[in-house]
């Protein structure tokens, strides 16, 4: 592999994303994030990894009325700016984009869709952490159709749960490529990728689950890299 550099934006457990998607040697990371004032650094990328964190405030999605419902000390407005101007680089310079957990919600809030601010209150099961900090786990079906299904060669599989917010309205130019059983929305991709840059985008936490080889962890860090190399 060539010596290639991934932006990963900053969050909490940002040792832990930048870790796992540079196991190889040849994958260097640059942390992005406002607090390090630091944007002009996605110029020496080559891909971008959306991390996990904080709750989107809902008026990016302009339902500000909705901010009840989010996690009251888990929303920073100011991520979510440079967030969205990170995603905003990357697709005019048609850079890969993988986003996780948050990095999904961002994402397609981006592309104009908009989010269920909290399962349980509207009437989702609790997809969230166990209380005593363990990721849930819980079966996905994977469109046969989709593009994840071409990278991980499964219809269904079994990933880690750890968010309390997901997609209500998919953005424009994406579409689902997965469900829990209860119909949450848990993958998103291009609904045309011809003539775009590679974008995928997971609800679940590959970064951490427990068998590392799985087809939903492994091979889409593989296809993320795979479209790096291949640019």
């Amino acid at each position: 592999m060539n010596k290639i550099t991934i932006g990963v934006a900053d969050c909490s457990k940002y040792d832990k994303y930048a870790a796992w998607i540079s196991q190889d040697p040849d994958v260097e990371v640059i942390k992005l994030g406002y607090a390090l004032n630091d944007f002009d650094e996605i110029k020496k990328c080559q891909g971008i990894l959306l991390t996990g964190g904080e709750d989107v405030h809902p008026r990016f999605y302009n339902r500000p009325d909705l901010l009840q419902f989010c996690y009251p000390d888990d929303v920073d407005e100011r991520r979510d700016e440079f967030d969205l101007n990170v995603i905003n680089y990357s697709q005019q310079h048609r850079l890969p984009l993988l986003g996780i957990c948050r990095g999904l919600q961002i994402a397609n809030v981006f592309f104009g869709g908009t989010l269920i601010p909290d399962l349980p209150s509207f009437g989702k099961f609790n997809h969230s952490k166990f209380a005593e900090g363990r990721d849930r786990y819980h079966t996905i079906t994977i469109d046969p159709n989709s593009q994840l299904k071409k990278v991980s060669g499964e219809t269904t599989g079994e990933v880690n749960s750890a968010h309390h917010q997901s997609v209500k309205h998919v953005g424009k130019g994406l579409v689902a490529n997965c469900f829990s059983a209860d119909g949450v929305i848990e993958g998103l991709e291009r609904m045309d990728s011809t003539n775009h840059s590679y974008l995928m985008l997971v609800q679940w936490h590959p970064e951490r689950m427990n068998n590392q080889s799985s087809p939903l962890t492994a091979t889409i860090k593989k296809s993320f890299l795979d479209s790096v190399l291949n640019l």
